[in-house]
């Protein structure tokens, strides 16, 4: 496969991501003012919940893979803001795995912290590519953290892919974390 087809296959990964963590979003927020949408929410984190842990997993493992496809196969340099999301999202797999495979429902209390932290730094990321011209916290003038490598429908990058990825492993862990206390999902 070719790198353009790479970055369409993994900006339309990213798009559904977004559908995804926005409808949670949504409806985790209607849930707080209607009872039919709190039953509706409900209702859809069971159905979540018993995919959620396997589905985490594949969104970890495929941001994992990608960004080792974009370095090693695309040749694209990371910088160090791009490492440091590498940091908190090459663990978060094989954390996955291990709490799928031993059935471990509490696995938010240690997944949670690992993509707020990813999360926040590719935020940060992003909004660097935005506008750049700001002074950057880890910038290095070799291999400045404004290159934007991959550029999607307008607003995707691959600092975007990574916060989309956290994001919505986020979602899933928190949904299964819920379940296992037998709680309703609440954002308060």
């Amino acid at each position: 496969m070719d790198v353009a087809t790479v970055n369409l296959l993994f900006a339309l990964l990213t798009v559904a991501a977004n559908v995804a963590v926005l409808g949670m979003t949504g409806l985790a927020l209607a849930a707080r003012r209607s009872e039919a949408a709190a039953r509706t929410r409900d209702a859809a984190w069971d159905r979540i919940a018993e995919v959620a842990l396997p589905l985490a997993f594949a969104v970890g493992l495929t941001a994992t893979l990608g960004s080792l496809y974009y370095s090693q196969a695309a040749h694209f340099e990371p910088c160090e803001l791009c490492w440091y999301q590498r940091i908190a999202m090459y663990p978060t797999p094989l954390v996955l795995a291990v709490a799928w495979w031993r059935g471990d429902l509490r696995i938010r209390r240690y997944v949670l912290p690992i993509v707020t932290i990813g999360a926040v730094i590719a935020a940060y990321h992003y909004q660097l590519e935005r506008f750049p011209d700001q002074a950057a916290i880890s910038c290095a003038i070799d291999n400045p953290c404004t290159v934007v490598w991959v550029w999607m429908f307008r607003y995707i990058s691959i600092p975007f892919m990574a916060l989309s990825g956290f994001a919505l492993i986020g979602w899933l862990t928190w949904i299964v974390g819920q379940r296992a206390e037998g709680s309703p999902v609440d954002v308060d």
